[in-house]
């Protein structure tokens, strides 16, 4: 008889007898080859990581050996010297609040040569010539002063100026000493002619080390030998990834004091002229501009937009007859331009003005402001554009009292005619836009014509301009817009506007954009409003071009472009328990560490855990431990069974070596046949492609994304009208005595109301286990009665945390629970959490898996549907829905033979509870 030929009648036979428990089945499961699980490859890769990780480890431990030496070693120095040089330096952190003068104030001052002075400011930099003189550069704003340190003696000690060497640069000193003249110029300070001759010093804000880039390398420039060009040794990526270090050098602090001057000439100027200063919403009922992406927002379970530019509601406000407007505020666009001059989000200077014949009158206003910013830097922020050259080169602006104003055709003829062709070859046509490329090119032909960086191009083209601009009643080709342009590239935009709400209509209706969805803008036209005008300045556009720094992002504070704000990965290194991380257990039992204690289940948990595992903490569940990893697997033995809980507890990298050794371990344990319940797809794929497992699912982890979850309003409103109030413990404090006492009784009156009905669930009501990873919220009737329990546990960082119970006990308000659980959400959110499940929740239909046949896959999906109806096991996903919970499905895997009739009873009968 050849191999198998009985194996179709004797499953025929199980099905029909449908065993009632496992033992008495003919054949035994075959669990799959687990040799299939070893990869030699994967081995060496997670070998590869594990040494990384050590050789971190071994460089913190020797960086923090050394530093520990090294304090040891100059405290027994200090100690050594006589007390009136001891009391001379050293750390003394309560002089932080000392009163001292400003050191921008006293260099500035000579007067103050010769006298003693008393200072706090950052180290810059620190330079030892000898063991008896050092050079200190020290930092307060935009100025850098030298400070000299030399042995003096009975002053001065060797060991002063040894510690003071050691100094990590970007702490705060609190300095005493005598300011006088260098005996040469300094040329690597902003100070070139004073130096601090050092008498005390006092580290008052330690840094404890140093920093990735620090500020004196970000800051620093050299002659590039090729180009004799000044270069920064410090990308704009790398200023902009280490953000406080670049904007805590003398360059950014003089570009941001000259960003504040524009904010306030611009302001002075239009209130001098009567303007009025509005502040307009950033969150919009549909896009600004035509042909502009926009960042779309969820609000309250309806679209909004982040506005493109305060366009409308300037409008509106003229409407509301304010006659005059400006606004500075944040502008978004969401375009995905990677170049040196695009941001999402930059500030703008907006106006808006009514007007009474023609929209050169706004021309005009604008074209003054922009000469009276110019003049107004210079006069004032002298120092500040000095220090900017020395990192970023360029001449003054140049600017003529009368502004060439030219129209947009004659500016393209003078284009063309210098010789000009886009990248195909073809002259600039005089009904499209300019490309960057011909902007530059054009200011290059009209600074040799005009001598000027500044200069107006009017009547723009229709196609270049948004659909509320006024056509030019001449030729409606072109427009009554204009833009202002600054060394050859633009830097406003401005023009007319459509006042007649018909015109209007239309116009958005060409331009794609239903007025319906912006009924309240139209509202302004429909009910009357004056001809107007008005522009829009990029405040960064600005600054970057005024001051040739190279890249917008130089301009804005913290810049945002499309490779802002990117996901960030946990890091081993982050994980919350760090001697629970298996990755590193692993390898110090390897290299003979072998008396470790394994981590706690509760550490794991808070590791690698989702859901499912915070089932394995009740007692019906037992926890098998990987000796090689520290890591973990629980499970239940019932009816013959061994159900398989969850993922293996360790870093994913390890889940091949960890299930194989659970699974050699399982056959140790005769009679039981493995099930391994709501694993996650990772999982699912190593026991079904290495073992050949049958997989199925029914279930999904039903998780909410915190920023996303849905509202649940109306039920809010229910329980504060019933005087029902929310509470919560702080993260660091256990629930007392009394309340657990008190919650305790709540619960035995919710069992008994619920007794006789059926429930699905993993786990017992044990809330009081592991607190230490658990948040306690709760509602309170108008009595001080507890109407409501919801108790939170902490899953990896990547799963956030678990609803782990919601309990909405007898007599509740209506609303109580709804409102409870969304306060849980909103607490997670304002700590940072990203991502709540629910836990697992019941599908209503069977999703099939990996190596199941049809027929079998039809009977099994069939039975689930009868069992999911009787039951109504999805009920509590029908409820989890109002939160906005997104199902991430969860898998049954099972060997071949390992299921059958009396599996699937042993499950339901697991899961089912009589309570």
């Amino acid at each position: 008889m050849s191999p198998g030929v009985m194996k179709k009648p004797i499953l025929a036979f199980n099905r029909f007898l449908g065993h009632k428990s496992a033992k008495n089945h003919f054949l035994k499961p075959k669990i799959g080859d687990v040799e299939n699980l070893d990869d030699e490859r994967h081995k060496k890769q997670l070998r590869k990581v594990q040494e990384q990780l050590i050789k971190e480890d071994e460089r913190e431990h020797e960086r923090r050996s050394f530093q520990n030496r090294r304090q040891l070693e100059e405290e027994k120095a200090h100690d050594s010297d006589p007390d009136e040089v001891a009391s001379r330096y050293g750390t003394k952190p309560s002089a932080v609040l000392a009163d001292t003068s400003s050191l921008q104030k006293l260099v500035a001052d000579p007067n103050n040569i010769g006298k003693t002075v008393s200072f706090t400011a950052r180290v810059h930099h620190v330079r030892s010539l000898s063991s008896k003189l050092a050079f200190l550069v020290f930092r307060d704003q935009i100025e850098t002063v030298q400070g000299v340190l030399t042995f003096q003696d009975g002053m001065v000690s060797e060991n002063f100026v040894r510690w003071a060497t050691h100094l990590v640069t970007e702490g705060f000193v609190h300095v005493e000493g005598t300011l006088q003249r260098p005996p040469e110029i300094i040329k690597g300070c902003t100070v070139h002619d004073a130096e601090v001759k050092i008498e005390k010093m006092y580290l008052v804000v330690p840094v404890d080390e140093h920093l990735p880039v620090d500020v004196h390398t970000i800051d620093h420039v050299e002659v590039d030998q090729e180009t004799q060009k000044m270069e920064s040794l410090a990308s704009t990526r790398v200023r902009v990834s280490n953000r406080i270090a670049y904007l805590r050098t003398p360059t950014a602090q003089s570009i941001f004091r000259i960003n504040a001057g524009i904010c306030s000439i611009f302001r002075s100027v239009l209130e001098s002229q009567g303007f009025i200063e509005i502040h307009t919403p950033k969150l919009m009922p549909a896009a600004t501009e035509s042909g502009a992406e926009v960042f779309k927002v969820n609000y309250f379970g309806r679209n909004a937009f982040l506005a493109q530019s305060p366009q409308l509601s300037k409008q509106m406000s003229i409407s509301a007859d304010f006659g005059r407007v400006f606004e500075i505020g944040p502008v978004f666009r969401a375009e995905d331009s990677n170049t040196h001059r695009h941001l999402t989000e930059y500030t703008g200077m907006d106006l808006e003005m009514a007007i009474n014949s023609d929209y050169h009158e706004a021309l005009n206003i604008i074209d003054n402001l922009m000469k009276s910013i110019f003049k107004g830097i210079y006069e004032r922020f002298r120092k500040e554009v000095d220090v900017i050259k020395t990192r970023f080169p360029h001449e003054d602006l140049v600017w003529l009292d009368k502004t060439p104003v030219l129209p947009f055709k004659e500016a393209i003829a003078l284009l063309n005619a210098s010789g000009w062709t886009d990248d195909h070859g073809k002259p600039a046509s005089d009904l499209e836009d300019l490309s960057t490329r011909a902007e530059i090119r054009l200011g290059q032909v009209i600074k040799e014509k005009y001598g000027t960086d500044y200069y107006i191009i009017d009547k723009f083209p229709t196609s270049a301009r948004p659909f509320y601009t006024h056509l030019d009643s001449e030729d409606p080709n072109y427009t009554n817009s204009f833009d202002i342009f600054l060394r050859g590239q633009e830097i406003t935009t401005g023009g007319q506007r459509i006042h007649s709400p018909h015109l209007l209509k239309e116009r958005m209706q060409k331009a794609g954009i239903d007025p319906f969805t912006m009924q309240e803008y139209m509202q302004g036209f429909e009910w009357g409003v004056l001809p107007h005008a008005g522009c829009g300045i990029g405040l960064e556009r600005i600054l970057f071009l005024l001051l040739n720094l190279g890249d917008i992002r130089n301009a804005s504070l913290i810049p945002r472009d499309p490779k802002s704000l990117p996901e960030q990965a946990i890091a081993s290194g982050k994980l919350p328990h760090p001697e629970a991380d298996t990755i590193r257990f692993a390898y110090n039992m390897e290299h003979g560490s072998k008396d470790m204690e394994l981590p706690t289940v509760e550490n794991l948990i808070a590791n690698y855990g989702d859901a499912t595992n915070t089932s394995w903490l009740d007692d019906r569940y037992k926890v098998w431990r990987h000796e090689e990893t520290g890591a973990a697997v629980g499970y239940a033995e019932d009816n013959g069974y061994a159900l398989v809980m969850g993922n293996p507890l360790c870093d994913s990298r390890q889940y091949p070596i960890v299930i194989k050794a659970f699974l050699q371990h399982m056959r140790l344990q005769k009679g039981l046949r493995p099930l391994w319940l709501l694993v996650s797809a990772e999982v699912e794929d190593i026991l079904s492609s290495k073992l050949g497992w049958r997989s199925l699912s029914c279930v999904a982890e039903e998780r909410v994304p915190v920023d996303e979850a849905k509202k649940v309003a109306k039920k809010e409103r229910q329980a504060e009208d019933a005087g029902v109030t929310i509470h919560e413990f702080a993260i660091d404090q256990l629930p007392s005595e009394e309340f657990r006492q008190r919650c305790d009784k709540r619960i035995e009156d919710w069992k008994n109301n619920r007794k006789g009905k059926k429930q699905v669930h993993l786990t017992e009501v044990r809330p009081w286990i592991d607190m230490e990873h658990r948040r306690y919220l709760w509602a309170e009737t108008k009595e001080g009665e507890i109407a409501a329990l919801c108790i939170l546990h902490k899953l990896s960082p990547q799963n956030g945390y678990q609803i782990k119970f919601a309990l909405d006990f007898p007599g509740s308000p209506n609303g109580t629970i709804e409102a409870l659980i969304s306060a849980a959400i909103q607490s997670l959110a304002k700590a940072g959490v990203r991502n709540v499940t629910f836990g697992a929740g019941a599908m209503p239909d069977m999703v099939v898996g990996e190596n199941m046949d049809g027929i079998r896959a039809k009977i099994l999906s069939k039975t689930y549907k009868t069992i999911a109806q009787q039951l109504k096991l999805v009920a509590k996903s029908e409820f989890r829905e109002k939160f906005g919970t997104q199902n991430d499905l969860v898998y049954i895997c099972y060997p071949f033979m390992g299921l059958g009739v009396s599996g699937a009873r042993t499950l339901v009968k697991f899961f089912e509870d009589e309570m």
